[in-house]
């Protein structure tokens, strides 16, 4: 499905592709260059593109008020550029983790002649990463070594042969399911 939107000129377009169901059917550019054009909604999206993060780690990480953190996240999800789920904690609320569940591309050209946004978001381009905990005992895993604690490498090492060992039985299920078809 390929959309145009046309505010200045036909040569103007906010352009979406895929077969799928997408969320960004309807999107104005304007939010997207709203979005885009503040620093600590950047800077959120440079986070999260790490792990899934809750309120105050953000809050934490870029030194702004949980406030101002709340309403940037509430916008970025509004737009669907975030999705938002809760997951329990061992003693309290459960808490409420922000991510970017998909790879969302955004060129701007401006010349002389054009000033063109185009926004896209490709399902199938989108990385594969492992669950919220896998993920964060890898980045745990980093850190450590990143400061010396060269025992982690040994946990490194067996993360990745597990990785080899799901990947190659995927292989194998995948490839068995196609040989009898």
């Amino acid at each position: 499905m390929v959309r145009k939107n046309n505010p200045y000129d036909s040569e103007n377009r906010l352009e979406i592709r895929g077969d799928y169901f997408n969320k960004f059917d309807g999107i104005d550019m304007e939010d997207i260059l709203d979005v885009m054009g503040c620093k600590t909604r950047r800077d959120i999206i440079n986070l999260l593109r790490e792990e899934p993060m809750f309120v105050s780690e953000i809050s934490n990480e870029l030194n702004v008020g949980q406030k101002a953190i709340i309403e940037h996240l509430r916008a970025m999800e509004e737009l669907g550029i975030l999705e938002s789920s809760y997951k329990k904690i061992m003693r309290g609320r459960p808490r409420k983790y922000y991510d970017l569940p998909h790879e969302v591309n955004v060129h701007i050209v401006i010349n002389k002649n054009t000033f063109d946004v185009n926004l896209s978001e490709d399902m199938l381009s989108t990385p594969q990463l492992p669950s919220g905990d896998e993920w964060s005992k890898l980045l745990d895993i980093e850190k450590r070594i990143d400061n010396g604690q060269w025992e982690a490498i040994e946990e490194l090492k067996n993360q990745i042969r597990l990785y080899d060992n799901l990947k190659n039985r995927a292989e194998y299920i995948l490839e068995r399911t196609l040989t009898r078809r």
